[in-house]
């Protein structure tokens, strides 16, 4: 079983040896979300199921049943469940997901599995790039499992392997010994220098600020485990790794510092989904820059 990372020789290995497993394609552009969608469709790993943030891994904001606030709700646990078993995903699957922006996308769908309780899943490291890179084949246009699936199954749910943490319980701990935010948006956003996204530039007073794109070397694939260690017990600086929340701007980007962790040998931290989108939305938070 994978549960933290594959590589693209293991994922090669795997679809030869007659494990049940399914891939998906989480491509996505913040900017241009219909860009994801004709990226799968240019090119992506032969069987591999479309992923959207906005359309399966996102609620709509007027959901009564979302799990989170901010710019990407968490759809509910049980319409997660339902949409893995309208593409044929069960149980008993291996499941790979990859992207082509350095994990940004696909640790959403990660964290997700593991959030209704699936363990065997894995990031593609290195992603699509890893995989061409290899030789890998890859097809175009739609694949089995996307839009009309081969095959339906019912997803069960399970408990949570991944701890969400809502608005209301950092509100509370803020200040706390047993609180230790981690910031993964860039340091000009994080400083409240620019803020594109949101209505308020800043951040969570006391949070620490480690841009996800800092856990990849430049061969686009996760650092050594030490390395990652190494760095996160500086940003750290003695605090308990089990006190750690990661948040972002709207809780997907926050994944891969989470991923990081884990591949440093840290444990499973949270995740605040709602992240800074769904903080600055209440006037009477505070907010803090600099």
């Amino acid at each position: 079983m994978y549960s933290t990372l594959i590589s693209a020789p293991q994922l090669q290995t795997l679809q030869t040896s007659g494990q049940p497993c399914m891939v998906f394609d989480c491509s996505f552009e913040l900017m241009q979300p219909g860009a994801g969608e004709q990226q799968y469709l240019q090119a992506h790993i032969p069987g591999a199921v479309r992923a959207d943030l906005d359309q399966h891994l996102s609620a709509a904001k007027s959901a009564p049943d979302a799990a989170s606030g901010g710019r990407h709700p968490l759809p509910s646990r049980e319409s997660f469940a339902a949409w893995l078993g309208s593409v044929g995903f069960s149980n008993s699957m291996q499941a790979v997901v990859y992207d082509r922006q350095g994990a940004n996308y696909c640790g959403r769908l990660w964290w997700m599995l593991k959030w209704v309780g699936h363990e065997a899943v894995a990031v593609l490291d290195g992603g699509l790039q890893a995989w061409q890179a290899m030789g890998g084949e890859t097809r175009s246009g739609l694949s089995v499992g996307t839009g009309a699936p081969a095959s339906t199954s019912n997803y069960a749910l399970a408990p949570a392997k991944t701890t969400l943490i809502a608005t209301e319980t950092i509100a509370k701990q803020l200040g706390r010994p047993g609180l230790s935010l981690i910031d993964a948006r860039g340091v000009p956003r994080f400083r409240g220098e620019v803020e594109p996204l949101d209505p308020v530039a800043g951040h969570i007073p006391g949070a620490l600020n480690r841009p996800f794109n800092l856990n990849l070397g430049a061969d686009g694939k996760f650092k050594p485990a030490s390395e990652l260690r190494a760095e996160f017990d500086a940003l750290l600086a003695g605090r308990d790794p089990a006190s750690v929340v990661h948040h972002c701007g709207s809780g997907v980007s926050a994944v891969p510092n989470i991923i990081a962790m884990e591949v440093a040998g840290l444990g499973r931290t949270g995740l605040y989904a709602g992240s800074w989108s769904e903080w600055c939305s209440n006037p009477a938070r505070p907010v803090a820059q600099g």
